[in-house]
């Protein structure tokens, strides 16, 4: 059963009911749901928190979803600092992507799909992670 971690953009899109993207996320959480588990980390946890008053309650949408909290290893925290360190290099701008390379980097080190709307940078600097993204 393949495990799938989460973006906090396709989960913001579910749990706010997004006009434009919204269906696309549910259907494919639905979908990665049904062919085995759905995962956030703390990054996901923290970046979707600011739509609930309490951890609890955001912890509450998330079980209700079906989607289980896993802890982000310490090796994909090394490897996102590499590759954040490449994007810089890249002439990637140092506003705030570094949380997204926790993401990809946590499925990288751990094998698992990942399913967001921002497969551009996640196909660059994580080219080992099967990516469920819109077309």
């Amino acid at each position: 059963m393949p495990a799938t971690l989460i973006d906090s953009n396709v989960l913001i899109d579910i749990l706010v009911g997004d006009p434009t993207w919204g269906p696309w996320s549910n259907e494919a959480m639905i979908e990665a749901l049904e062919e085995g588990v759905v995962l956030v980390n703390q990054i996901v946890f923290a970046e979707t928190s600011p739509g609930f008053s309490t951890a609890e309650e955001c912890e509450l949408a998330l079980t209700v979803q079906g989607i289980e909290r896993v802890p982000l290893p310490w090796p994909a925290a090394f490897l996102a600092g590499k590759a954040f360190v490449s994007y810089r290099r890249r002439g990637g701008p140092k506003l705030s992507p570094l949380p997204d390379f926790f993401i990809g980097a946590h499925a990288a080190v751990e094998g698992l799909r990942l399913l967001t709307r921002d497969a551009a940078r996640f196909r660059t600097y994580f080219p080992t992670v099967e990516l469920i993204a819109p077309e």
